[in-house]
């Protein structure tokens, strides 16, 4: 196979892009690729069944597995004993100091959700984690602000992109490498040992995961990984985020696919509502309210909730909870009424069982640790918790309807709003973006463009007269796009119309695509990690 790379070399980037690092990504491509297109194309069959009014249930072919009370995944692995709290964000330089020195117990370095990716933002991510592991990380901003990292640190775990990406930076025989497979692959090759002699690991979160087959497919690729650099099985582990529906009804599965490799799994909570409304948003019983109305207690995400607890502790596994997306304000009284939400909902997640939880900003970690403190005191965990009571159907999961709430103005402004902004942001290289004191990333925009696509669908009432129309989402956008380039010119103001133009086509279509993500990327980023414009 002829392989070409063509993103820019920038400063060292020579040291993350040698030849033998790029033999073992083409090694892995030629391995996988073609599994790889087969499950795309099986998400693509399974979305068209469902539009034609099927819904997922618990699979009959895999009964054997989710009734077997025999099997058990890997003891947790050394860094990854105790993860009461663990902090989220991209690998950006600023972040991975402030992140690995935040007190949490582990550092979600994020090359997806939360990373725009350019190639810089690849490329560069995977040289900061070498440093980090080198500690030669510390720097100076242009401000004079001094950066160095301290002596208790993160536990690193590197969030690859989804199976559905790719990167156009590297080519194979003519076509973009999966994106999954880089990040994975050149952190894992440069890192591994570095890990290892550190006294911890190589261990990765793994996103988007809609099937058992998907995660068995990466847990051939850790195998093949393994093997080239000559380290022992089950050297890797990886939590899986069940953040799609469809992985909901296969987490027994899903654990005992990558048992000897698993660390447990994840509620990925924006992620989830916005699969939902993928899947499913074209029926009317499963239009949902305002996006603040859909919190963690609603009944389909509370027995997807309690379902992935019950399923982790039987199998050994950590059940690690979901996101909180506060950024702390300089205003005292919005920091009490946040930081009380806050409290609760780890609170909620500590009572029912989980051995720890998400934060997006160091600020919120000691208010998480006080209430995982409070639970679990000396013990590391609560995997031992079996909760044996729970009793979660399919119908508890696809229980949507049942969802209290109603849709607003407001609440359509506000996901006009943010996927602009967010999809602004992410077209000029950034990921993770605050916006009204929440830490927005991909999954929040997906969410926000696929609710007005379905209010849009349906016709949906607001709450305050009338319904949701085509012209009123069209008005708010034109409203917020003048806001957003108020002052703008240039190149700003472009990225700011095209961002528009990306959130009308995904969201005001007559179809849903499935990611923005993919279509914008391959249209607006280049290679060399600057926007391409409209």
């Amino acid at each position: 196979m002829r392989y070409e790379v063509l993103g820019p070399m920038a400063d060292r980037f020579d040291e993350v892009l040698t030849a033998e690092a790029l033999e073992f990504l083409i090694a892995l491509d030629g391995e996988f690729a073609a599994r790889r297109a087969a499950l795309l194309d099986t998400r693509r069959a399974r979305r068209a069944r469902y539009a034609s009014g099927q819904l997922p249930d618990f699979l009959p072919e895999t009964e054997h597995v989710r009734t077997d009370p025999t099997w058990r995944v890997a003891p947790p692995a050394p860094g990854l004993v105790d993860r009461r709290v663990e902090i989220t964000g991209p690998t950006d330089r600023k972040m991975t100091v402030n992140a690995l020195n935040s007190g949490a117990k582990v550092w979600l370095a994020d090359f997806e959700d939360a990373t725009s990716p350019t190639w810089r933002n690849v490329i560069g991510g995977q040289l900061n984690l070498m440093d980090a592991l080198d500690r030669r990380i510390d720097f100076t901003d242009e401000r004079g602000k001094r950066y160095a990292l301290g002596d208790d640190l993160a536990t690193i775990v590197v969030r690859p992109r989804g199976w559905h990406l790719v990167e156009k930076g590297i080519v194979v025989d003519g076509r973009p490498i999966s994106a999954s497979l880089v990040d994975f692959g050149l952190y894992f090759f440069h890192c591994a040992r570095r890990q290892l002699d550190a006294g911890a690991g190589p261990y990765f979160y793994l996103p988007k995961l809609e099937s058992h087959r998907e995660a068995r497919l990466w847990n051939d690729v850790f195998v093949v990984g393994q093997r080239w650099l000559g380290l022992p099985a089950g050297t890797i582990r990886a939590t899986t985020l069940i953040e799609t529906v469809t992985a909901a009804f296969e987490m027994e599965e899903i654990l005992y696919e990558l048992r000897e490799h698993s660390a447990g799994l994840n509620a990925g909570r924006w992620d989830y509502i916005f699969s939902v409304i993928k899947n499913f948003g074209q029926w009317p019983d499963f239009v949902l309210p305002d996006r603040a109305e859909v919190t963690m207690t609603v009944p389909f995400m509370r027995a997807y909730t309690e379902l992935l607890v019950r399923t982790c502790h039987r199998r050994g596994a950590h059940a690690i909870g979901g996101m909180a997306a506060f950024i702390p304000s300089r205003d005292p009284q919005v920091n009490e009424a946040a930081l009380g939400k806050v409290r609760a909902d780890k609170q909620r997640e500590a009572d029912d069982g989980f051995d720890g939880s998400w934060v997006a900003h160091p600020g919120l970690v000691p208010t998480c640790r006080q209430v995982f403190d409070s639970v679990l005191g000396d013990r590391p965990h609560q995997v031992d918790r079996s909760r044996d009571e729970v009793a979660v159907t399919a119908t508890d999961l696809l229980a949507v309807d049942k969802t209290p709430g109603q849709v607003t103005v407001a609440g359509v402004r506000s996901n006009v709003a943010v996927a602009l902004r967010y999809v602004d942001a992410w077209l000029g290289g950034t990921g993770a973006v605050a916006l009204w004191n929440l830490m927005e990333d991909a999954a929040t925009a997906e969410i926000a463009r696929c609710q007005v696509w379905q209010w849009l669908h349906h016709g949906t009432p607001l709450a305050d007269g009338g319904c949701v129309t085509e012209d009123l989402v069209r008005s708010m956008l034109t409203e917020e796009l003048a806001a957003v380039v108020d002052g703008r010119d240039g190149p700003d103001r472009d990225r700011a119309v095209a961002a528009a133009r990306i959130v009308e086509e995904t969201a005001l279509g007559e179809d849903l695509p499935a990611f923005f993500t993919t279509e914008a990327y391959a249209r607006h980023l280049a290679p060399t990690g600057a926007s391409a414009g409209g």
